[in-house]
């Protein structure tokens, strides 16, 4: 059997194989609220064959959104829509996975495609609009651009609220049947915010030191383990760079160990979040990012460009990395690893990755053509 196909256990729960959805923003929620598109679309995923299958990032309150569209998970009715997401990844094999995230300085956004607020007023009332003030370690924009707003800097109670937040949110991941959860520590959003120097002008024990720009997201670890069962894996996503004069490999070195510490069970490793980050994309870019992490002792997760059956087995086998994470590249193919178990296994036994409602036709139109493992038969 293949690396990639190999099954991946973390406390009592396991992946069928080391293939993982990246969480990736629909902006198709309304006030918080999952529906039949996110549905569909984390379903197919299931289908098509993957390890586990991670919701959007996930907001812990109103304020703590991208956007309007972004999904919450702030009220019990939110979790309970969330519930059929997890319940439909489960039964299909896919392990329901959520990441919990607060997008801090770079909340009340317009959504990406519209690139500005200009929506009528009958398409405000339609996709439920919201505009609200963001917060963050410091006031300071995230860009000098009109999408971005000055934030409030979070006071004492503040930040009190978020540490609550989070502890809520993965109370209710769990009662909504998820199975892994994870905290969004990258990217640019509010615990990356409180990590690098590049947002995080803070003078309190918030700000200045590594130590105390870690503190937030350390006070979050422990309150998302606290609230979420010890049977269930917690993970989290980093940037192990974030961007120019801000988090560095060597920051991320010294905050692995803590997280871990804390009942991390695997580092989620990603790039970038702020202005000026030196990575430049390419055939699996961030794979040597991970690869360093792994050294510190927690299991990881690589994305970025990982498309390769073939690479991304070597990968494997080579220790760089435990999961190989897929984003644009599941859209784009949601049956990746039906189709790569094929290119790694010419056997039948490819064919038990696909569900089994059309396995066998899979199989019989195989060997009829003399496709896949039937080519030489």
């Amino acid at each position: 059997m293949s690396v990639l196909f190999s099954p991946f256990q973390q406390r009592d729960i396991t992946l069928r194989n080391r293939t993982v959805v990246s969480p990736m923003c629909q902006y198709m929620a309304k006030h918080g609220l999952v529906n039949d598109w996110h549905l569909v679309n984390l379903g197919r995923f299931a289908l098509g064959g993957f390890g586990a299958v991670m919701v959007e990032a996930t907001a812990v309150s109103p304020e703590g959104r991208i956007s309007y569209g972004d999904v919450g998970i702030w009220t019990d009715k939110q979790a309970t829509a969330l519930s059929r997401i997890a319940t439909f990844l489960k039964k299909n094999g896919a392990v329901p996975g959520i990441q919990i995230s607060h997008a801090g300085r770079k909340a009340s956004t317009p959504l990406w495609w519209r690139g500005t607020f200009n929506e009528t007023e009958a398409e405000k009332l339609e996709v439920g609009f919201e505009l609200w003030k963001p917060v963050g370690p410091s006031a300071l924009p995230h860009l000098a651009s009109p999408e971005f707003q000055t934030p409030t800097a979070l006071d004492a109670a503040g930040i009190k609220q978020v540490v609550d937040d989070f502890a809520a949110a993965f109370k209710r991941a769990d009662a909504a049947g998820f199975e892994v959860a994870e905290i969004h520590a990258a990217h640019g959003y509010l615990l990356n915010q409180f990590l690098s120097t590049v947002s995080n002008t803070r003078t309190d024990k918030y700000g200045g030191s590594r130590a105390n720009r870690m503190r937030l997201l350390l006070e979050v670890v422990e309150a998302a383990r606290a609230n979420w069962p010890p049977n269930k894996p917690l993970w989290a996503r980093i940037s192990v760079v974030d961007g120019k004069d801000g988090w560095t490999v060597e920051d991320s070195l010294t905050l692995a160990p803590e997280l871990k510490a804390r009942g991390v069970d695997l580092i989620d490793c990603t790039t970038g979040g702020f202005d000026g980050t030196s990575l430049k994309p390419a055939a699996h870019y961030q794979v040597p990012m991970a690869a360093a992490l792994r050294k510190a002792g927690l299991p990881v997760a690589a994305v970025g460009l990982i498309q390769d059956p073939l690479a991304a087995e070597a990968i494997l086998q080579a220790g760089e990395v435990d999961l190989i994470a897929l984003a644009r590249g599941a859209l784009e193919d949601p049956n990746w690893p039906v189709h790569a178990q094929h290119v790694l296994d010419k056997s039948e036994a490819a064919y038990k990755l696909w569900p089994e409602q059309v396995s066998g036709r899979f199989r019989d139109k195989d060997r009829a053509l003399g496709w896949r493992g039937f080519a030489n038969v």
